[in-house]
């Protein structure tokens, strides 16, 4: 029997495997095999993104960037502090302490809203990263990714 890993087997009663769920309302399995493209959410799809720029990123600078956290976060904070702009905010730099490595925070809803196709996300997931970046090494974005500038 081919089980997912972490599922029990169904309990066999007299007419056999359950086929639904415990109320009856529903399927005990996945509609979209794992295999298949809708199986991933967007959220998933886009923390890979994410996930990708930034190890793209930390491979051109090494030793910089060792430690750095990329976080993907759904929306930015309602209230912004009292010395930031009233815009929405498409990512966020932290600087490290000793408590904490530096982070950079990506939002995802601003940048999807944004975008039409994943080619433009991917290129804006791009620009977002190496801003907040170049922020923390104080050097210019174009320098961190010049291919992200490129249009």
């Amino acid at each position: 029997m081919d089980l997912e890993p972490g599922r029990a087997p169904a309990p066999r009663g007299p007419f056999g495997p359950r086929r639904r769920d415990r109320r009856g309302r529903g399927r005990r399995w996945d509609l979209i095999p794992p295999h298949l493209p809708g199986h991933r959410t967007r959220r998933e799809r886009f923390d890979d993104l994410v996930a990708d720029a930034g190890a793209a990123l930390t491979e051109r600078f090494p030793r910089r960037l060792a430690h750095l956290q990329v976080l993907v976060e759904e929306v930015p904070s309602a209230d912004p502090a009292p010395w930031e702009e009233a815009q929405v905010v498409l990512g966020r730099a932290v600087p490290g302490t000793r408590e904490h490595p530096p982070r950079v925070i990506v939002y995802r809803r601003p940048l999807e809203t944004r975008c039409v196709t994943a080619t433009e996300l991917e290129m804006l997931v791009r620009q977002v990263l190496s801003e907040q970046i170049g922020s923390l090494l104080s050097i210019a974005p174009e320098d961190v990714d010049p291919e992200a500038w490129d249009l």
